[in-house]
Order: C-alpha cells, then structure tokens, then sequence
C-alpha cells in the first residue's frame, strides 16, 4: 500500500544518512589534522572518536537488524516464515506468469487467498497451514510478486489482476470458491465484483475482504488529505524515479533492510501483537520484490475505484478490519459492508494493517466459520 512505500522511503534516507555519516567521520580519522611541532616536523593527528564512533555507525548499516528486531516485536511462540511447498506456474489472463500452491483435501470445499501490495502468497503462512485442515486452499503469487511474472509492465494493474484471479478460479475444478483477499488483494476482488457481477454471482460462494478499501487508497489511509495533496506534486513523480532507478533503489532497499530502519518503517503496519518473526517475513518481502513492479502497482491503485461494487453481488460478504488499522481505516471496511445488503463487518481489536498476520486466531477462525456457512447455503454450478 502507498502509506508504506512513503514510510518506507523515509527510513531508507535515513539508513545512507547514517552510512554516510559514518563514512564521513572514517575519512576524516584517516585524513587527520596536520600538525608542525616545535622541532619543525610535520606529523599527522588522529581523533580516534571518529574511528570509534564511524565504525559503530558503520556496523549499525550493515548490522543493525538482530539488534533493532528484538526492540520492535515480542518474542515468537509460532513463528512465521517466508518458506515456499511445492507450486504449480499457469498462463494468466494477459500472458503473465502465475506461480499457484494448492494446500488440503482436494476434495474439500476451495478457499483462493489474494495477498497484499509488495508481498506474496507466502504471508498468508498461517491461514494456509490453519485453513488446509477443512479447506483446499489456493494461494497465489500476484503479477510482479514473488515467483509470478507479469507478461509487461502494463500488466500490472487491478483489471489485469481480476481477469488473473478469473484464472485461478478456474482451478477449482467447477466447484464454487470462497474469495478471500487482503488490501490489494481484496481490490482485486472488487474489480473482479465491478466488472464481470455475472460471472462473481456464478463461482463465488462467499467473499472476505480483509483490511482493504473500496477506492483510491489515499483517500482512506490516516492523513488522505496531505496524501492526496502531495500526489502530483511528489508521490507520483518519485514513484516514476523509483521505476527509472529501480536498481540503486532496490540496493538501498536492502542496506535499509540489513540495518534494521526498514523494520522500523513495517513496524508501523502492526499493532501490539506483532512477533519477531511476522515482522521479519514482511520487511523481508517488501525489500526483496521489485521495488519498479511496487511503484507500478501503487501508481494503479491512485486510478482505482470500485464504490459499491459487493451492491449486484448475491452470494454472503464478510468484512474484517483492524481497529488500529492506518493504511485503510475500518471506516473504509465498514463502508464497503454496509453499502451490501446483508453484508457482515467484524473489527478485530488491537489489530493493525497486518492484522491476519499478528491475529492469525481470530481471522482465520472468522474465515473458516464464514466459508462453512456459505458453503452451505450455496447450491452447486
């Protein structure tokens, strides 16, 4: 989501700030002053604080992460990881390349997970491990994320993401899928909902919007009225350098990473359960996908909208939002829930944006008992 990308921007300046105060402060020790003594000879002084304090700063830059980690999250007792099963690669909509896990009975009821912005399927760890004990579970990397490739640039956008998921729906074999997806991915659905209703109302059971918006994400995020002044003249032109300059972009992405103030700048994405290792997974994947593919895909979402699109949708909705949520706040999942007829809005205390990742209990027990009841009650294609 864009409030991360400017967050995460800021703490990247500041990790070379402090690389380059440090290489600042060697060369000066190395430099010297040059000092004429009483006898005439030149000799070269040394403050050896600036050795001392440059190589501290240096180590913090390429160090810092097991030290700022710890300071920043609980200790785990289930921990996460970014760790890939065996997956299958199809042929989008647009000829990009989708990379699919599939998790349970294959004769269970199917549940597709859509991740969020600069992620992969990988984050949807638990309720993969969680939901594959009843479900059949489909997770898939989104065009530009992980292990799927998109078939250009132009491909990475929210119409060529729905007509991809179209094609992951296809997976299942004619049965009826519950749609779950978070922030972009729950956009994804939305567009999907927005342009083919027809199509939704035949293959979908159910669908959970997870800590997601209905619109522009500017426009919902805390402070949208300084992010959309500062969307023209700033957030858009440093997103099209970041796509011109991807690769020193990427490189001090993972200086930032390895320092640990990228961690600081996810932090801001949790609430006050978040553990070491979800927030290691999540700093880890928004530093090693394409950080040109993220700008593309932000630059989509400021074109975005899909206002009342669950209204032509006949099958069960459920919208989950984190209370403390700042990149899309409940007020958003609650307008998307109340604007459907019969639409169900449950807000998860003391979580944030990665609510589903700190609070994997109840998201996951909220899907599952959802998914059974839809399941339920719908009649087969």
């Amino acid at each position: 989501m864009p409030l991360f990308v400017i967050v995460r921007f800021i703490f990247t300046l500041l990790s070379l700030f402090i690389l380059g105060v440090a290489a600042y402060l060697l060369w000066n020790w190395y430099d010297g002053d040059l000092i004429r003594q009483a006898d005439g000879d030149i000799i070269r002084v040394r403050t050896d604080w600036f050795l001392w304090v440059g190589l501290g700063l240096q180590a913090f830059s390429f160090l810092g992460r097991p030290v700022i980690t710890p300071l920043l999250a609980k200790p785990d007792t289930d921990p996460t990881s970014a760790k890939r099963d065996n997956g299958q690669v199809v042929e989008g909509a647009s000829g990009s390349r989708l990379y699919v896990e599939q998790h349970g009975n294959p004769a269970a009821p199917p549940i597709i997970l859509v991740h969020g912005w600069a992620m992969d399927s990988t984050i949807w760890f638990y309720a993969k491990r969680d939901l594959a004990r009843n479900f059949r579970v489909l997770s898939w990397d989104l065009p530009g994320m992980g292990k799927s490739t998109p078939a250009s640039p132009s491909a990475i956008g929210l119409s060529e993401f729905a007509q991809d998921l179209k094609i992951i729906i296809g997976l299942a074999g004619g049965k009826k899928v519950i749609l779950v997806g978070h922030s972009i991915g729950g956009m994804t659905i939305q567009t999907l909902a927005r342009d083919e209703a027809a199509f939704f109302n035949q293959h979908v059971a159910g669908t959970v919007l997870v800590n997601t918006t209905y619109t522009n994400p500017l426009k919902t995020m805390i402070l949208s009225g300084l992010a959309q002044a500062i969307r023209w003249p700033l957030l858009e032109p440093l997103m099209r350098l970041g796509i011109l300059l991807q690769p020193l972009v990427w490189l001090s992405g993972w200086q930032s990473y390895f320092s640990g103030t990228a961690h600081i700048a996810n932090r801001l994405g949790f609430g006050k359960y978040v553990t070491r290792s979800q927030l290691e997974h999540t700093t880890l994947l928004s530093t090693r996908n394409p950080p040109g593919n993220i700008h593309r895909g932000n630059l989509a979402m400021f074109r975005w909208d899909a206002t009342k699109a669950m209204t032509n949708i006949t099958s069960p909705l459920l919208v989950l939002s984190g209370a403390m949520d700042i990149v899309t706040k409940p007020q958003a999942g609650q307008t998307i829930a109340n604007d459907r007829a019969g639409g169900i809005y449950n807000e998860v205390e003391g979580a944030n944006h990665m609510g589903f990742l700190e609070r994997p209990d109840i998201y996951n027990a909220a899907i599952a008992t959802f998914a059974n009841t839809a399941q339920a009650t719908q009649s087969p294609l």
